[in-house]
């Protein structure tokens, strides 16, 4: 199962297991089953502190559950965790062997004193780059809390389960049978979620934070560009966003950012992160701003508010807040969001396997993600508003070479049709005749471009009809020390590397700012 390179890797890191560990497979006649039996015994080999037990009374199979062998700290996969989930694997047999994850002093004992049974599963796809956040976070509260126990499970491995509690997007976290959250979650917003007074904790705690000198809003490459080379300077430094990386965790292959030939967006946003963390920025995320209060003078305290209640302070700000998914904004889309209406194709795809899906949107990122479902899908049908794709040739000359793909030009999607629970079908129009036309489907994929996260500075900075912030050539805003950078500004051209220059651009163009203002005592003087 495993290749001799990954068992030696393997090997090295199961030298720091401090306790002994039990996997227990649960397993059918199936396929799957005898790759994972191979997984489980590959392992079993690696390392003198493993055994493994066959048991036939586990709620899933196949299966396996990863335990402590002398207490009831457990984990279990209901997968097969290759892929992005290969990770999962090695952290959670690490952290129920003892191994300590790396979670701050005080989140571990908070984590400790949650109260159970706490029964996690986890409905993942192993082509999902956002799900592993969400499996190693519940894996190592598992790991931390006997109380606790999770289950990460592969739609695609456990289609009726899938269909029975009508999941049709990833990760989706259920807690003691009932649905808990959606979507990219980290250990602090989880935790947040099961301890509603910890919210309220966190923004008292960063409201009495001393004011920064920067503080960046928007942890993407734009936000870590900036606050490297902020951090450079030897200024305060301070960068805060609801998750680092913004939008780059959601993008698979990345081929064009120069140096880097190839990598997958969650690499690189775990590489911008661990680059700021080498210098001294003052890291926080899970928290959305929701206003920019502007200084009264030239020096003074700007203030960000965000929806957790807390304030932070500094003498100069750098929005780089991103950009999200354009929405069709027809008839309900809102209504079967998750339920059929989807945007992500390498996360949710799997779940449409055999099924009819749709791909609204003639770019790349349309052309592409039709390309990825038709390898899924049982069919595939790309609508273009336009008379032309906007794709590049190559990508259209693969997708006219697919069997299962159909293309219709002049197509304006007017409403999504749904039984109540999920989508049955799409509705469009046909622009030159105003012909109304029907689909009848299970999934649509929105592929329609970006819209910027700008709604709470409308009454701050100066922004365009489509909410771009308007910035010059330094990246200064219409406001003196409030700068801006990335996919939410009027800079030309939403790929990474422009944003990671700009960001860089706006981090010297707020420490020229900042050097220009009287020296003595500014900081403090602001402050009180």
């Amino acid at each position: 199962m495993l290749d001799t390179p990954i068992k030696d890797q393997l090997r090295s890191y199961l030298t720091n297991l401090r306790h002994d560990i039990t996997l227990e497979a649960s397993l059918d006649d199936s396929d799957k089953a005898q790759e994972m039996h191979a997984l489980v015994e590959d392992i079993t080999a690696l390392s003198d502190r493993i055994t493994t037990r066959l048991i036939t009374d586990g709620p899933r199979a196949p299966a396996f559950r990863i335990r402590r062998t002398d207490s009831d700290e457990a984990v279990t996969f209901a997968a097969i965790p290759m892929g992005h989930e290969f990770t999962s694997l090695v952290l959670a047999l690490l952290q129920i062997g003892g191994h300590p994850p790396k979670i701050e002093a005080e989140m571990v004992e908070q984590i400790r004193g949650l109260k159970g049974p706490l029964r996690f599963e986890t409905y993942m796809s192993l082509s999902c780059q956002n799900c592993p956040d969400v499996v190693q976070a519940l894996n190592a509260m598992a790991a931390l809390n006997p109380d606790i126990e999770h289950t990460a499970i592969d739609g695609a491995l456990f289609q009726q389960e899938v269909t029975e509690r009508n999941i049709m997007t990833v990760p989706q976290i259920y807690l003691n049978g009932e649905p808990f959250a959606s979507g990219r979650m980290d250990v602090e917003a989880i935790v947040s979620k099961l301890d509603t007074g910890s919210a309220s904790r966190k923004a008292e705690q960063l409201s009495e934070k001393a004011p920064f000198e920067v503080l960046i809003v928007g942890a993407g490459p734009a936000g870590a560009a900036a606050a490297v080379y902020d951090a450079r300077k030897g200024i305060r430094t301070g960068i805060v966003g609801e998750r680092f990386g913004g939008q780059v965790l959601d993008t698979m292959a990345i081929e064009n950012y120069i140096s880097v030939p190839e990598t997958e967006g969650p690499k690189l946003a775990a590489a911008l992160e661990k680059h700021v963390r080498s210098y001294e920025v003052d890291i926080t995320t899970g928290q959305r701003a929701t206003a920019l209060i502007p200084a009264a003078e030239p020096g003074g305290l700007h203030e960000i508010r965000f929806e957790s209640g807390a304030v932070m302070r500094s003498r100069s700000v750098i929005l780089a807040p991103g950009a999200r998914w354009r929405a069709m904004n027809v008839p309900g889309e809102d209504a079967y969001r998750n339920k059929g209406v989807a945007y992500c194709p390498h996360c949710d795809g799997p779940l449409f396997k055999s099924k009819r899906v749709a791909v609204i949107g003639g770019g790349n990122s349309g052309v592409e993600a039709a390309i990825d479902l038709a390898g899924l899908a049982s069919e595939v049908t790309l609508l273009e508003f336009a008379d032309v794709l906007r794709a590049d040739s190559v990508l259209q000359d693969k997708l006219f070479s697919l069997p299962n793909v159909r293309v219709i030009m002049n197509a304006q999607t007017t409403e999504v049709e749904g039984d109540g629970t999920r989508v049955t079908a799409l509705a469009y129009r046909d622009r030159p005749t105003g012909t109304p036309q029907k689909i009848e489907l299970e999934g649509i994929f929105v592929q329609i471009g970006l819209v910027p996260n700008t709604e709470w500075l409308w009454d701050s900075v100066a922004l365009t009809e489509r909410g771009e912030i308007v910035v010059d050539t330094h990246n200064a805003t219409s406001v003196p020390g409030i700068f801006a950078a990335g996919d939410a500004t009027t800079t030309p051209f939403k790929q990474i590397i422009v944003a990671t220059g700009e960001g860089a651009k706006a981090g010297l163009s707020a420490f020229d700012y900042l050097i220009r203002l009287p020296a003595a005592g500014a900081l403090a003087a602001a402050a009180e």
